[in-house]
């Protein structure tokens, strides 16, 4: 388990440690992913600026390892605000540095290497929800163009790669709609992600963002992005512009309402499955599921997302103020949960 401020109450912290990752590059995908991966540098300045009204707090960047920058602070005696991603955008790094912080003996926020190596992995994802009765859409991983066939003929799919998050790898072209699309978009992610590829079923309806905390879990008040502006129903999808770039026709037609405006029985279904993927990913501090409703409003998960966004403007964070946290109350709870 996560090893929090109230596991050990006799232990006297001196302060905290809000531990970040501070890349220059990225060592696969686009140029612009740096902007994703940079986020983390606002998040921890504004964690930390909101833990000092009451905590003696440092902020520790990691540039090469996570052992390399801890090595000034005794585990005994500090505790960990994660927030690291890994340096330069490298493949789990997230849960390698979470493994790498409880085996250094701290005390720590968030999820464990476990929850985050398996959310990381889309398609082992899938394959633990699916296990678990978790609706999720059919998939399949394609490692190579040469191993599509024509035998993939349920169109549309969406397609991105399988082991990143903030939306990075996901473009336009990411719904496709025949094999010879598909084929194409799996070259891309292959040559520039330098990864597998996961094709899944296109879920069509509304999408929701389901925020959790806690040991039970607690819902936090659900998010629904708005695809009004969106005519084509393929085109509804949050691309990486949509959740990057301001300035951008995507992300200007992408708002979101929270609390979205939602009749409770649907809601309820949301939430119930919003937890019942928790409890198959093994989640653990907090997490965001994002999930879609088919035509007949049965939720799909198409993610669960480990140690999620926390900045003041992220999906998290807007969850927590309409569940009536200010941004300081929501990170001193998290160094609890």
């Amino acid at each position: 388990m996560t090893l929090s401020m109230k596991n050990s109450p006799t232990r006297k912290a001196s302060g905290i440690l809000v531990l970040y990752n501070q890349s220059e590059d990225v060592a696969h995908g686009e140029a612009q992913d740096l902007i994703a991966v940079q986020g983390v540098i606002a998040c921890a300045q504004a964690v930390a600026e909101a833990l000092a009204i009451s905590h003696h707090v440092v902020q520790v960047p990691v540039t090469t390892t996570v052992e390399e920058a801890l090595v000034p602070y005794p585990p005994d005696r500090w505790v960990v605000f994660n927030l690291c991603e890994g340096v330069n955008n490298r493949l789990f790094e997230e849960a390698r540095s979470a493994w790498a912080i409880e085996a250094m003996g701290y005390r720590y926020t968030g999820n464990n290497g476990a929850a985050l190596a398996l959310s990381t992995n889309k398609g082992l994802a899938k394959q633990y929800l699916a296990a678990a009765g978790v609706p999720t859409p059919a998939w399949r991983v394609y490692r190579h163009p040469d191993e599509v066939g024509e035998e993939a003929r349920s169109f549309p799919l969406l397609v991105k790669p399988i082991a990143e998050d903030a939306s990075q790898g996901i473009g336009a072209d990411a719904v496709v709609r025949d094999v010879a699309a598909l084929r194409q978009r799996v070259a891309y992610i292959a040559e520039r992600y330098r990864q597998a590829a996961l094709a899944e079923a296109f879920v069509a309806g509304r999408e929701f963002n389901v925020a959790l905390w806690g040991e039970l879990p607690e819902v936090l008040p659900l998010a629904e992005i708005d695809f009004s502006s969106a005519p084509d129903p393929l085109g509804r999808i949050v691309t990486f512009a949509a959740k990057w770039e301001a300035d951008s026709a995507e992300y200007a037609r992408t708002p979101v309402r929270c609390p979205a405006e939602v009749e409770e029985a649907t809601a309820k279904r949301v939430r119930d499955v919003a937890q019942q993927a928790w409890r198959a990913i093994g989640c653990r501090g907090y997490a965001r599921v994002d999930i879609r409703l088919d035509a007949a409003g049965t939720p799909y998960v198409i993610e669960v997302n480990c140690n999620p966004d926390i900045s003041p403007d992220a999906g998290f964070s807007r969850a927590a103020r309409a569940g009536g946290y200010s941004y300081q109350e929501m990170v001193e709870k998290m160094l609890t949960i």
